[in-house]
């Protein structure tokens, strides 16, 4: 079995390697063809002078480059740091600057964007430019640069020693205190999941999955690890509108379809050519709860496919699903573990649960992750001993506490309560309400502003933000304007307003539980 990252496509390219293992509109790359660019991909990174350890982070759209310089990254020995596409220039600034990355692949266009910031990442050696040259970028950022052709052709070495214990990745996602920590995950969590997730899913190299979610994101990243464990085909799309997922199905004929409820929402409602309902073996759904009116008209529409719902957080990759033939009988369940993984539910003591009564998700297993990158408080917070181990262990074994409510029925089967923290959780992303907050008191003029997250149809939680003003010149419209500027779209409030006074707990703190449950049913009642 495959022990590291780039083994899946390896393995892969030996055993069948005229299969199609990567398509992206006209183009069609084999397992051979991918494995002979990611070596290459690797060696020139190599010959870049890239260390053990360090980090590559790729900032582009779904291309075949996006995929090869991720798996190149680990097979040279790196870390890779997917970038989310839509992500702003100073969320792209964190990041580079958080995990010292030392080379990036990206765009020309993007490159040029970053201009500034990119000089001032003072660990940053390296700019790979993917699709075009590099005689139009600013000078200094021209004086790191380099095009794809030239890391691929110009450049040999030979990839450091890993085993599977060794960092591969670190994804980003928003941490409760404001800026997106990296959670770092090992070479054995990622060859773990994508073995967990094809076992459940009954994946084999007949399907062929289409990836519209972000890279960047770990149920985005699983498209394409669990395709390379089995040897399927992955489809790379990053669409504009949701009728054209519906055709990419129809067109590749696609077999796995994996989105979050916002565009579930969307796609239910659309009319699926034959071609599509033919072809789609099966659905899953992550990152929030599937509407009960999504649910039945999904199933309607494709009758003969398949649906799983499903529970995941980045600190461990994947956690939960809930069987196709379970919905009709616990439709709000998230399931019972993934394959090689327990799921715990315990209270603040560390004691397991009875059923029916709440308690915190706590995970344990392969998938652990190792951490948060360069934050030690937060690790020790989210990452304790798991409970109920043997005492005698001097090594204590790592588990992930989710910081979810969820019960545990009769049957073992989970249900979401809700989180013990105040993160957003919208459009199947975590949000940070500080770092929402931070990005408005930067306009200046606001006096107090709180962020917090209530329920929506379509998003699961939309962001409202409620302001005080402290300067007669400050419009909500020009707040707003100001967060689009800033801000990625699915963390701008759907909501932002001024009021004078804003409620306050016991320790003078702004209450943004009692806002939470005032605005409850804001946008059910719009």
């Amino acid at each position: 079995m495959p022990a590291l990252l780039h083994d899946l496509i390896c393995r892969s390219a030996a055993r069948t390697p005229d299969a199609p293992a990567l398509l992206h509109k006209s183009t069609t790359l084999t397992y051979a063809q991918l494995w002979h660019q990611v070596e290459a991909c690797a060696r020139g990174l190599i010959g870049l002078g890239l260390s053990v350890d360090e980090r590559v982070a790729v900032y582009l759209p779904k291309l075949p480059e996006t995929v090869i310089g991720l798996f190149a990254a680990a097979a040279a020995g790196g870390v890779f740091v997917p970038v989310n596409p839509i992500l702003k220039t100073e969320q792209v600034a964190h990041i580079l600057r958080d995990c010292n990355v030392r080379v990036l692949m990206t765009s020309p266009d993007r490159a040029a964007l970053l201009g500034d910031i990119l000089i001032a990442c003072p660990d940053l050696r390296h700019v790979v430019v993917v699709g075009g040259e590099t005689d139009r970028l600013p000078a200094a950022v021209r004086r790191l640069a380099r095009t794809w052709t030239e890391l691929l052709d110009g450049l040999t070495g030979v990839p450091h020693r890993r085993i599977d214990a060794d960092m591969a990745a670190i994804l980003y996602t928003s941490g409760s205190t404001g800026r997106p920590k990296g959670v770092v995950l090992s070479h054995r969590n990622l060859v773990a999941g994508a073995r967990s997730v094809a076992e459940y899913l009954e994946n084999g190299p007949q399907d062929r999955l289409l990836a519209v979610l972000p890279l960047s994101f770990d149920y985005g990243l699983s498209q394409s690890t669990t395709a390379f464990h089995v040897g399927a085909s992955l489809v790379l799309m990053d669409y504009l509108l949701p009728r054209d997922v519906v055709r990419a199905v129809a067109r590749y004929g696609v077999t796995g379809l994996a989105a979050v409820p916002p565009l579930w929402n969307q796609l239910a409602a659309l009319a699926w050519p034959d071609e599509a309902v033919a072809s789609l073996r099966y659905l899953t759904n992550s990152g929030g709860a599937m509407p009960p009116a999504t649910t039945r008209a999904l199933r309607a529409a494709l009758p003969h496919t398949r649906l799983y719902l499903m529970y995941g957080l980045t600190e461990a990759f994947r956690s939960t699903y809930l069987p196709p033939q379970e919905i009709d009988t616990r439709p709000d369940s998230i399931g019972k573990a993934i394959p090689n993984a327990e799921v715990l539910v315990v209270r603040e003591d560390g004691t397991e649960c009875g059923p029916g009564e709440p308690g915190e998700l706590v995970h344990r297993g392969a998938l652990v992750s190792l951490g948060y990158w360069g934050d030690e408080a937060a690790t020790a917070e989210r990452f304790r001993p798991a409970p109920g181990r043997p005492s005698g262990l001097q090594v204590p074994e790592m588990a992930v506490w989710s910081g979810d409510q969820v019960r545990r029925d009769n049957d073992g089967y989970l249900y979401f309560i809700g989180r013990k923290d105040e993160m957003i959780k919208t459009s199947g992303y975590r949000v940070s309400p500080t770092e929402v907050e931070e990005v408005v008191y930067r306009y200046g003029g606001v006096a107090q502003a709180v962020a917090f997250g209530v329920p929506h149809p379509m998003l699961g939680e939309a962001i409202i933000v409620l302001a005080q003003p402290g300067q007669a010149q400050v419009t909500p419209a020009g707040l707003l304007a100001h967060c689009r500027e800033l801000l990625p779209a699915y963390m701008v409030p759907a909501e932002l307003r001024f009021q004078e006074a804003l409620p306050r707990n016991a320790n003078g703190k702004i209450d943004r539980r009692a806002l939470a449950d005032e605005y409850h049913d804001f946008f059910a009642a719009s």
